[in-house]
This record gives C-alpha cells, sequence and structure tokens, in this order.
C-alpha cells in the first residue's frame, strides 16, 4: 500500500481557505500546477459522485464532502503513470482544512493512498500535492 502525507500553515481563517477549495470543478487557485479543469457529468462541484479532468490526463471523482468537517475525498480513476489505473488501484486523495484555535490560521492537510507497490507514485504524488499546497497558500495570500 502507498500512501503520502503533506500540510501546511496558511495565515487565513478556515472558513475562507475551505471556500476556495471545497468546488471540486473550480481549481483557479491552483494554475499554473493545475492549468485546466474539465467538468464531466452533471453533477456539481460540491455533489458526491462529481467528476473531472485535470490537465486532460487525471480523472477524478468526488466520493465525499463535508462542510461541516471542512473536509472532501476523492478517487483518482485513472491517469499517467505512475498513477495510471493499470499502475494503482483504490486511489484515495483527502483534502482537510482544520482552524488553527491559537492565533487564527488553517491547517491544511493533504493525503493519499492507494494499493499497490509502485514508490514512484509516492515521489509523484507527493511533490504535486506539495506543489498545490504552496499555491494554494499563494493564491490566499
Amino acid at each position: 500500500m502507498g500512501k503520502t502525507y503533506q500540510s501546511i500553515v496558511i495565515d487565513k481563517p478556515a472558513g475562507d481557505v475551505w471556500a476556495t477549495v471545497r468546488d471540486f470543478h473550480d481549481v483557479s487557485w491552483a494554475n499554473p500546477v493545475l492549468t485546466s479543469c474539465e467538468a464531466v457529468g452533471d453533477k456539481a462541484g460540491d455533489q458526491m459522485g462529481a467528476k473531472r479532468v485535470l490537465n486532460d490526463a487525471f480523472h477524478e471523482t468526488l466520493v465525499e464532502i463535508s462542510d461541516l468537517n471542512r473536509a472532501l475525498r476523492y478517487s483518482i480513476d485513472d491517469g499517467p503513470a505512475p498513477v495510471s489505473k493499470d499502475d494503482l488501484s483504490d486511489y484515495v486523495g483527502a483534502l482537510a482544512v482544520h482552524e488553527i484555535t491559537e492565533g487564527g490560521g488553517s491547517f491544511v492537510e493533504w493525503s493519499s493512498s492507494w494499493e499497490g507497490r509502485d514508490d514512484a507514485a509516492v515521489e509523484f504524488c507527493h511533490t504535486v500535492y506539495v506543489a498545490l499546497l504552496g499555491q494554494l497558500k499563494q493564491a490566499l495570500s
């Protein structure tokens, strides 16, 4: 089983950070890491089952969203190596925004797990999520 974990502190209220990331179909904050997001099907970006294609390569499905917990989970259904359906199975990514009670701000964590033993996927996913968290912080600055 492969997995990654990344986190960052952002000097913005958790509600503001969550409002930025909660719409599965809006990744405008992530440019230039993510340059395109095509909504697939008729589900809104805050509905379980919403599907998207990122950068014309990553096919993802929103499997859980909670405004109360400021968290979402999604699957990668297919993508380029090393995260293609031929390389991995049962890929689940999770994004959560937590309020920092002392001093304010937000603690954001992004993790993923999957079945497969390809070390290249760990490095690939870690690099992407670190870049996305950095871009999120920059977008909210």
